[in-house]
């Protein structure tokens, strides 16, 4: 039973910060105005809130910023050197197997300079970095090492990525007219981001990404304080798929085009899901008879 109680207290506390977040959306947008949409509002302070929940948690856990994964200064930047290597090497056998397989071709479409070009991509890589930045140290960091005080370590890796995966999907995209905005409007846009994690079309992207969180809590736990190296793998997937997205259509027509979701993002889906599961037991297989 206790198990069951730690395993449900991060959506607890998830709920409690979409809740909070959308009766503050409500107030912000009431004082500034019809300026950005109710849902983006909450979309944003909800993760907002959860980042820095980061440190009262740690605290309340007595978890060290070592626990969390953080190594020292010196030897974290260089992690994030070798998870940019890793994650480069992970995907892009599956950005190349898309484009062979005719998934993903060539926009035609847009202009590129040499000048757009390195502008495109060293962005890309800036909003990679901050988004791994915010993720890895909350589910790769305090929620794992959090759940692995209470819990067998497999279960609560299991549960971290679960919680990963399910992050990406909680989300709407209602769009409610500022004047028919209400104090329960937020709450409304919640319980439809919530709803959307029984969408069935999100079938193959969640475990895609469930594997994808499977992949980075076992980093975790095989290497100590290895926080660095989750948070540059992180990176580097999705500086990938976002110049994915700049450089190249996903084609519909593709006989391979089960091979990714199209919920998604185009690259994510039953490929990357059996390339990723297929590393995982390689390195453990690798581990068991040839680690002594």
């Amino acid at each position: 039973m206790k198990t069951i109680y730690y395993a449900l207290v991060p959506l607890l506390i998830l709920l409690f910060f979409a809740a909070i977040s959308s009766v503050i959306s409500y107030l912000i947008l009431m004082i500034a105005g019809d300026v950005v949409s109710m849902r983006k509002i909450v979309s944003k302070a909800a993760q907002i809130f959860l980042l820095i929940s980061i440190f009262p948690l740690r605290h309340y856990l007595k978890l060290t910023w070592s626990d969390i994964g953080f190594a020292a200064k010196s030897i974290f930047f260089k992690q994030i050197g070798y998870g940019l290597i890793l994650g480069l090497i992970t995907l892009m056998p599956v950005m190349i197997a898309l484009y062979a397989m005719d998934i993903s071709i060539i926009d035609q479409a847009r202009e590129w300079t040499a000048e757009k070009i390195i502008s495109r991509v060293s962005l890309a890589l800036l909003l990679a970095l901050l988004i791994s930045f915010a993720e890895e140290p909350l589910f790769s960091g305090i929620l794992l090492a959090g759940l692995r005080k209470k819990m067998w370590l497999g279960l609560a890796a299991f549960l971290s990525a679960t919680y990963y995966a399910a992050f990406h999907f909680v989300k709407t995209k209602t769009d409610i007219p500022y004047d028919e905005l209400t104090i329960g409007s937020g709450f409304q846009l919640m319980a439809e981001a919530f709803a959307n994690l029984l969408n069935p079309e999100i079938g193959s992207a969640f475990i895609a990404l469930l594997v994808v969180g499977l992949f980075l809590v076992t980093i975790r736990t095989q290497i100590e304080s290895s926080i660095g190296i989750c948070i540059g793998c992180h990176a580097a997937w999705v500086w990938q798929i976002k110049l994915g997205k700049d450089f190249f259509n996903t084609n519909s027509n593709s006989e391979y085009y089960y091979l990714v979701s199209n919920y998604y993002d185009g690259v994510v889906g039953p490929l990357v899901s059996v390339w990723l599961s297929l590393a995982i037991v390689g390195y453990f297989i690798w581990k068991k008879f040839y680690i002594k």
